[in-house]
């Protein structure tokens, strides 16, 4: 897997230096938020309120994520390298994830994370679909001269992949809002711990740490 060549060309050092940090990221979204507005194409009354659980959610993990010892000492570890996470304002995945990523990341000087928004790189998005659908938010750990894709991870949990695949194909009757509140209640009892198992083989797959 440290051997795997990046699977597209898109991703260059001006994507790296055009991209956000995490607290422009949030910046962009309060900023977006307070006029009205969210991040992509689709400006709904639905998405700028989709963006405002995003950012309660952000701030709330922000606050309250933990990172186990374990991992700690593990991050610790890892090569240079750029945590690039491909994302929008309005997704709630987003915002249940990027905020332990973030933290994860913050033991790790060597480890550069930025963000890009989906629908003004969908080169780069094509390149890391999740079955087919370009769902976020997207992981994309590269080596600093962007020669090597380290590993991917996102949109979410695989349990939470899984969940919203039997979903799709057979509701038993719940609507897709209460389908959204029992993944959201699921993100808050499961307290990132299943996010971090999934990090933990990302490393373990890539670095054999």
């Amino acid at each position: 897997m440290l051997e795997q060549v990046t699977k597209t060309q898109a991703i260059t050092a001006d994507t790296i230096a055009g991209a956000m940090t995490y607290q422009e990221y949030k910046d962009l979204a309060d900023r977006l938020f307070a006029q009205g507005k969210t991040t992509g194409e689709n400006q709904s009354q639905a998405y700028i309120d989709y963006t405002r659980i995003a950012i309660q959610r952000m701030r709330k993990w922000d606050k309250i994520a933990k990172v186990s010892d374990r991992m700690v000492e593990k991050v610790k570890k890892l090569p240079p390298q750029i945590w690039l996470i491909i994302t929008e304002a309005w997704c709630g995945d987003a915002g249940q994830n990027i905020p332990y990523i973030y933290k994860l990341a913050e033991f790790n000087p060597k480890i550069q994370v930025r963000l890009i928004l989906r629908d003004e790189n969908l080169d780069i998005m094509d390149a890391h679909l999740t079955n087919g659908a370009r769902s976020i938010p997207k992981l994309v750990a590269l080596s600093p001269g962007l020669q090597r894709e380290f590993f991917t991870w996102g949109p979410k949990p695989q349990y939470l992949i899984e969940k919203h695949r039997d979903f799709k194909e057979n509701p038993q009757g719940k609507t897709f809002k209460e389908f959204i509140e029992e993944v959201h209640l699921w993100y808050a009892k499961d307290k990132n711990q299943t996010l971090e198992k999934e990090m933990e083989a990302c490393f373990e797959n890539a670095f054999g740490i």
